[in-house]
């Protein structure tokens, strides 16, 4: 494969639309630039409405001059594909294209794609110089759909993790990416039936599993204080070792307190997934009434911390 590359594409809003990729992409740049081509905000080249064939033509002996394969892609433009699956998507999504025009942006991608599917390896092992971004605006998260290597019409779709999980590629619990048709309904339903679901289940499994194992640390950290607590009060010193406690306090609400942010991050969407509107058991209304108030009352203090800057560490350790 040459150094640099320009794929055509027809776009039914743009026309004619290029991506210039490859190691040495800015061949390609130039290419274009010197035949006319305009690039917009997302890194996609655009032929002028009213230019003519003969600037493909003049297209194709530029790049020889600059060392530049030209190829046709046999789909039509993904911004097109993703902007339609958006559109029939159940709430309100907008769509993204990403350009990838050195292989390196392509590498940087992979830690971020939740995925332990075809999506993922494709990204390990195969040149994606474009794809586009769905984004359900009100929610946040953040589909990824790229052209699937191998094959003339068919799409890939996964997803990035959400925020506060840093998974990526390879995590065993992230939903596996699936394979889309190139017709937008069927894509769409297939992404609202088959892909949201097992995503929002894998979300609330690793969400539930992060709080989880955030408050086993602190109960660790509370028992360990607890025996120092007890260690002093029967050791026969009158007073208690008051510095003792004093440091063991301290460690105790550091490192609960650094714990009790996963809490923070990751306990609100499960929190209302716990209020039906009718229950069996109303008296849980009290206990999560109160666990929303306490995680409230956390995401106060640390915003606090951010806007105003660390505070004494007394007064931190009484409100933590």
């Amino acid at each position: 494969m040459a150094d640099a590359q320009i794929t055509l594409s027809y776009s039914r809003d743009a026309g004619i639309v290029a991506i210039a990729s490859g190691e040495q992409y800015a061949w390609a740049q130039t290419t274009l630039k010197e035949t006319g081509f305009r690039r917009d905000d997302h890194g996609v080249y655009h032929l002028p409405e009213g230019a003519s064939t003969a600037t493909v033509a003049d297209l194709v002996r530029c790049a020889e001059r600059h060392r530049t394969s030209v190829s046709t892609s046999s789909r039509r433009f993904i911004g097109d594909t993703a902007r339609d699956i958006a559109r029939l998507l159940p709430g309100r999504w907008s769509a993204t294209v990403q350009i990838y025009s050195h292989p390196v942006w392509q590498e940087d991608l992979v830690p971020w794609v939740w995925d332990c599917g075809e999506l993922g390896r494709a990204l390990q092992s195969e040149r994606i110089p474009c794809a586009a971004t769905l984004t359900d605006t009100v929610h946040g998260t953040t589909l990824l759909l790229a052209e699937r290597p191998g094959h003339q019409l068919h799409y890939l779709l996964g997803a990035f993790a959400p925020g506060g999980l840093e998974e990526g590629y390879g995590d065993p619990h992230a939903p596996r990416s699936i394979v889309l048709p190139p017709f937008p309904g069927h894509a769409a339903q297939a992404v609202a039936n088959r892909y949201l679901p097992s995503y929002e289940q894998a979300v609330h499994a690793r969400r539930t599993g992060a709080i989880a194992a955030a408050l086993q640390l602190i109960g660790s950290e509370y028992t360990a204080w607890q025996a120092v607590v007890a260690a002093n009060r029967h050791s026969g010193t009158t007073p208690p070792s008051v510095n003792a406690l004093g440091v063991a306090a301290e460690e105790f609400f550091d490192r609960s307190w650094r714990s009790f942010l996963t809490v923070v991050d990751h306990a609100p969407p499960l929190l209302d997934q716990c209020r039906p509107a009718s229950s069996p058991w109303p008296q849980d209304a009290s206990a999560l009434s109160r666990l929303a108030d306490a995680v409230d009352d956390a995401e106060a203090l640390r915003e606090e911390l951010v806007c105003s800057g660390p505070l004494p560490r007394q007064e931190l350790n009484a409100r933590a």
